[in-house]
């Protein structure tokens, strides 16, 4: 009985998590927003006890930060922080790329040239939203192919904060053409087993204005 609990408390947690962080990530609750137990509550049609640890472990994620009259609230990045998390990316995805062209399998390759085909269709129809998941899904499953666990959990957490940071960025229909492109180009590299040309095209691509406006 205490194990069934405890599972009813844990999916409920897990449903407030899924929630919270969609809509932090999503701009429906920007930066600044001041998070209420109470609302989320209400809203989520659960106690709070879900909806606390739920914002607990956000706030651990660095989602979330303590606000000035200790109340939870979404995280906001100053200029440096963003230049910062654009350092950190290039870095982390860096040591991915070059890592996977030695281990990368065939399935992993055609499941990264499945996403970027997902991709070219959201562009093609100017879906920005599912454009932006898959291009986060592309590059997570190269850290995944590399079989670095700990650098696709670091690189999952940074991937956050770039989504934040840039909520507000419109992206024109044929920049989202150009990504898929570019994302191409790195998967050609990993099926060559061309370290240094897929860290180019890698960089390449993290340096467009699209990417690099994280940075100011």
């Amino acid at each position: 009985m205490q194990t069934e609990r405890d599972a009813a408390r844990g999916r409920l947690t897990a449903k407030a998590y899924r929630y919270v962080r969609t809509a932090v990530l999503s701009g429906e609750f920007p930066m600044g927003t001041v998070l209420a137990e109470g609302d989320l509550a209400r809203a989520l049609g659960t106690s709070r006890t879900p909806v606390r640890h739920a914002l607990s472990l956000l706030l651990k994620e660095g989602l979330l930060e303590v606000g000035p009259r200790r109340q939870l609230i979404v995280r906001g990045f100053t200029p440096n922080d963003r230049r910062e998390i654009a350092l950190l990316r290039e870095a982390l995805e860096v040591i991915a790329v070059r890592h996977a062209c030695s281990v990368v399998a065939d399935e992993d390759l055609d499941q990264l040239r499945l996403l970027v085909l997902r991709q070219r269709r959201a562009a093609a129809a100017s879906n920005q939203e599912a454009c932006v998941d898959l291009d986060e899904s592309f590059h997570l499953k190269i850290a995944e192919a590399a079989d670095l666990p700990i650098l696709y959990g670091l690189l999952s957490q940074l991937r956050g904060f770039v989504r934040v940071a840039r909520v507000d960025v419109e992206r024109h229909p044929a920049v989202l053409a150009e990504v898929t492109d570019e994302n191409d180009s790195i998967i050609d590299a990993l099926e060559r087993r061309d370290a240094e040309g897929a860290v180019d095209a890698l960089i390449a691509h993290l340096n467009k204005k699209e990417y690099a406006e994280a940075r100011s």
